[in-house]
Protein backbone atom coordinates (compact mmCIF):
# COMPACT_ATOMS: atom_id res chain seq x y z
CA UNK A 1 0.00 0.00 0.00
CA UNK A 2 2.75 2.36 0.50
CA UNK A 3 4.36 1.46 -2.28
CA UNK A 4 1.21 2.25 -4.10
CA UNK A 5 1.10 5.89 -2.63
CA UNK A 6 4.42 6.54 -3.16
CA UNK A 7 4.12 5.84 -7.01
CA UNK A 8 0.57 7.99 -7.42
CA UNK A 9 1.97 10.80 -5.37
CA UNK A 10 5.19 10.59 -8.03
CA UNK A 11 2.77 10.67 -10.81
CA UNK A 12 0.83 13.97 -9.60
CA UNK A 13 4.14 15.36 -9.16
CA UNK A 14 5.31 14.51 -12.48
CA UNK A 15 2.27 15.35 -14.32
CA UNK A 16 2.13 19.19 -12.17
CA UNK A 17 5.60 19.74 -13.03
CA UNK A 18 6.12 18.04 -16.25
CA UNK A 19 7.31 20.99 -18.51
CA UNK A 20 9.99 21.82 -16.12
CA UNK A 21 11.20 18.21 -15.81
CA UNK A 22 11.55 18.38 -19.39
CA UNK A 23 15.40 18.76 -19.11
CA UNK A 24 16.23 16.11 -16.02
CA UNK A 25 18.01 13.33 -17.22
CA UNK A 26 15.60 10.00 -16.81
CA UNK A 27 16.20 7.44 -14.28
CA UNK A 28 14.41 4.31 -16.35
CA UNK A 29 16.29 2.07 -13.83
CA UNK A 30 18.47 1.62 -10.86
CA UNK A 31 21.25 1.49 -12.56
CA UNK A 32 20.60 4.31 -13.90
CA UNK A 33 19.08 6.16 -11.22
CA UNK A 34 22.40 5.52 -9.05
CA UNK A 35 24.52 6.67 -12.23
CA UNK A 36 22.48 9.67 -12.36
CA UNK A 37 22.56 10.39 -8.55
CA UNK A 38 26.69 9.81 -8.28
CA UNK A 39 26.74 12.40 -11.55
CA UNK A 40 24.75 15.06 -10.61
CA UNK A 41 25.68 15.16 -6.37
CA UNK A 42 29.45 16.03 -8.03
CA UNK A 43 27.71 18.78 -10.61
CA UNK A 44 26.02 19.65 -7.23
CA UNK A 45 28.97 20.31 -4.90
CA UNK A 46 31.17 21.96 -7.74
CA UNK A 47 28.31 24.66 -8.04
CA UNK A 48 27.76 24.95 -4.44
CA UNK A 49 31.48 25.32 -3.98
CA UNK A 50 30.97 28.53 -6.33
CA UNK A 51 29.71 32.33 -5.66
CA UNK A 52 26.16 31.52 -5.81
CA UNK A 53 25.37 34.38 -8.64
CA UNK A 54 21.50 33.95 -10.23
CA UNK A 55 23.31 31.96 -13.04
CA UNK A 56 24.47 29.57 -10.84
CA UNK A 57 21.40 29.25 -8.99
CA UNK A 58 19.33 28.33 -11.52
CA UNK A 59 22.06 26.18 -12.51
CA UNK A 60 21.50 24.20 -9.12
CA UNK A 61 17.60 24.46 -9.47
CA UNK A 62 18.08 22.94 -12.62
CA UNK A 63 20.57 19.88 -11.54
CA UNK A 64 17.71 19.30 -8.57
CA UNK A 65 15.28 17.91 -11.19
CA UNK A 66 17.47 15.26 -12.53
CA UNK A 67 18.69 14.83 -8.41
CA UNK A 68 15.09 14.43 -7.59
CA UNK A 69 13.73 11.66 -10.37
CA UNK A 70 17.04 9.84 -9.39
CA UNK A 71 16.17 9.70 -5.84
CA UNK A 72 12.67 8.84 -6.42
CA UNK A 73 13.47 5.98 -8.41
CA UNK A 74 16.21 4.37 -5.62
CA UNK A 75 13.72 5.30 -2.76
CA UNK A 76 10.60 3.17 -4.88
CA UNK A 77 13.55 0.50 -5.82
CA UNK A 78 14.77 -0.03 -2.51
CA UNK A 79 11.10 -0.69 -1.16
CA UNK A 80 10.93 -3.44 -3.72
CA UNK A 81 14.06 -4.52 -2.30
CA UNK A 82 13.07 -4.24 1.45
CA UNK A 83 9.85 -6.42 0.34
CA UNK A 84 12.42 -9.11 -1.30
CA UNK A 85 14.23 -9.52 1.90
CA UNK A 86 11.52 -9.98 3.61
CA UNK A 87 10.45 -12.85 1.65
CA UNK A 88 13.97 -14.17 1.95
CA UNK A 89 13.38 -14.11 5.81
CA UNK A 90 10.02 -16.03 5.76
CA UNK A 91 11.65 -18.57 3.20
CA UNK A 92 14.47 -19.18 5.17
CA UNK A 93 12.46 -19.37 8.39
CA UNK A 94 9.94 -22.09 6.39
CA UNK A 95 13.29 -23.36 4.78
CA UNK A 96 11.91 -22.92 1.53
CA UNK A 97 14.68 -23.57 -1.08
CA UNK A 98 12.94 -22.83 -3.91
CA UNK A 99 11.92 -19.47 -2.45
CA UNK A 100 14.77 -18.52 -1.12
CA UNK A 101 16.85 -19.29 -4.19
CA UNK A 102 14.88 -17.29 -6.35
CA UNK A 103 14.75 -14.20 -3.98
CA UNK A 104 18.25 -14.52 -2.85
CA UNK A 105 18.88 -13.96 -6.52
CA UNK A 106 16.34 -10.77 -6.94
CA UNK A 107 17.65 -9.30 -4.25
CA UNK A 108 21.44 -9.68 -5.12
CA UNK A 109 21.10 -8.51 -8.22
CA UNK A 110 19.37 -5.43 -7.02
CA UNK A 111 21.72 -4.95 -4.02
CA UNK A 112 24.61 -4.98 -5.62
CA UNK A 113 23.24 -2.28 -8.15
CA UNK A 114 23.76 -0.46 -5.06
CA UNK A 115 27.13 -1.62 -3.23
CA UNK A 116 29.39 -2.79 -5.16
Amino acid sequence: MKTLIRTAALALTTLATGHVLADAQPSRNLAEAVKNFSDYNSRLEQALAQGQTPENMAHIHELTYTLKAALEKIVEEMDGLNDTLEEIHIASEAENADDLKSYGADYLKTARTVIK
